[in-house]
Parts: C-alpha cells; structure tokens; sequence
C-alpha cells in the first residue's frame, strides 16, 4: 500500500538530511546531525497541520470559501468549518510528480487542474536543494492558460524548538507591523508591532500563544528578511525568505491537532489571509506569465 505522504525523496549534504514527500511537495523531515530543525513526522501519518507543504493559489484563510475576480464570483469548499474557511489552497495534500532529482536536490511539479471555484490552470515547480548554507526552496507558478489568474503562495514548515520545548525558545521575526485580525483570525487592518507582538528583537515564548501575520518586512542588505526561533540548546533555526515574500505567519500550535505546541510554524507568503477577497498582495498572473518565490532554513 502507498504511503499517504507519496513517494519519499532523501537529500544529502554533509551532516544535513533532508526527506522530501511527493504530496503536497512537503518537507517532512530535516535536520543536522542529530538535531531536528523541522518536526518530522512518519511517512505512514498524514501530514499533521499542513507540516512542510506548499500553499497555493493561496496561503491561509479564505472568508466563507467565496470570492470574486474581474467580475465573475466563485466559491470553494470549506476546509476550516469551525471558521467557516477555505484553508491553505488546493495542493497540500495534491501528489507532486518528480521532475528532476539529484543526491541533494529534487524538483516536483504538479498541474493544477482547473475547477468551477478555481477556473485557472497553473503549474507549480518547487526545488528543494540541500547547500552549504542549508535547505533552500524556490517555486516557480506558471499560468498554463488563456485568462489572468489570481495567485499567492505560502508555506508551511513547524520548526524545532529543540530540546526544552516551545516555552523554552525565544522568537525574533523581522516585521514592523502586525495584522490584526477578528474573530475567525481574518485580517482587519495592521497595526505597528508594540509589546510581545514586537519580535524584531527576540521574544521569549513562554506563555504566548500565536497565530498571526506581520507585513512591513525588515530586510537586510541582501533583500533577505529572517525570522529566528532559539532553543534552551543555543541552537537557532533561521528561516529568511526574499524580496517575492512580503509576509511572514507564526503559529505556536496550541490546541491544534499532531502539533499541540511541539514546534513553531514560521511561515513566508505572498499574501495574508483572504487576499483573494482583498486584493492585498494578490499577485495577477498573466497568460504564460510565472511568479517565482525563494526561502530557505538553516541550522546556526
């Protein structure tokens, strides 16, 4: 019988180790030497709350699961019922077929096939590559059709805090305003980043409980912004995303279902919540058109 993770693809590179699933081009496990810098979880297991999947055409939540583009209004399934929310797109638990794949890098690719809620055909290619400076993942969107599509991206690892757990990490994300957001953690403005909610220097975790977006990303000198989860261990694991990624999400996991505050998820996006509603950050993607995006996660 299949593994309901797909097809398992190990990369190599020194001490580094990482297994990639062919559904939802997801990361299920990486670490460094004997330090996890992703939660890994079993090829037997569905993927626990998205861990290590691509998000596209759109990242997080989608109000009511309806929108309208250019005129013409078009709904998807509910995901997230309690919220009444279409979570996290079409492709996290979509087979991805390999395109090209080597001792430490693979490239998976999946056809969207067009629906009545989505009407566009795209094709997404995601490259996984092992280096020198750890895991680095780029995607590429291609508009396979004759129409402008509706676009953004995200992505979902849940990252190590190590050996003393989540309330033993510190937290620094490089943003300068925070989303805020209603009672089914949809946006309703932003508001510049002030206490606890200030994590461009480090933040300890400790009896914090987030699921929240922040825009206005601090960028280095190299266009990079990073965000940094320290554990109890001195171990840092250091996501960045480029100039293509104008937002960061942060899920500490409480109460949700295989994560229940084990890790971290530190997420880059194209776009918030409900974009396709919005229009904020929506990328348009022209006939033959191809939007690429590049992230990637260290171990310091």
């Amino acid at each position: 019988m299949p593994f309901p993770t797909g097809d398992q693809h190990e990369l190599r590179l020194g001490d580094q180790v990482a297994v990639v699933a062919s559904v939802g081009a997801s990361v299920r496990e990486y670490r460094v030497g004997d330090r996890d810098v992703l939660l890994p979880f079993p090829a037997q297991s569905l993927a626990p709350a998205f861990s290590g999947a691509v998000l596209a055409p759109w990242p997080n939540r989608l109000r009511d699961g309806r929108y309208g583009y250019r005129g013409t209004a078009y709904e998807v399934p509910l995901t997230e019922h309690e919220r009444q929310t279409a979570l996290h797109g079409l492709v996290a638990y979509a087979r991805f077929d390999v395109v090209e794949a080597s001792a430490t890098s693979v490239t998976l690719r999946h056809d969207l096939v067009p629906t009545p809620g989505y009407p566009w055909a795209l094709r997404l290619d995601v490259t996984y590559a092992l280096t020198a400076d750890g895991l680095v993942v780029e995607v590429v969107a291609t508009n396979l059709g004759e129409a402008t599509a509706p676009y953004g991206v995200g992505f979902h690892p849940w990252l190590s805090p190590g050996p003393g757990g989540v309330d033993a990490c510190t937290l620094q994300v490089g943003a300068a305003r925070h989303v805020t957001v209603d009672h089914r953690l949809l946006p309703t403005g932003t508001e510049a980043v002030a206490g606890r909610l200030d994590l461009r220097e480090p933040v300890a975790l400790a009896g914090l409980a987030l699921d929240d977006a922040w825009v206005d990303a601090v960028r280095d000198a190299d266009g990079l912004s990073w965000a940094r989860l320290t554990g109890d261990d001195a171990r840092t694991v250091a996501v960045w995303m480029d100039a293509t990624l104008p937002a960061w999400q942060v899920c500490t996991g409480d109460g949700i279902p295989g994560i229940e505050r084990r890790g971290v998820a530190v997420e880059p996006m194209s776009c918030v919540a409900d974009a396709f509603r919005t229009g904020e950050m929506l990328v348009e993607l022209e006939p033959a058109g191809t939007h690429t995006v590049r992230w990637g996660v260290r171990l310091d």
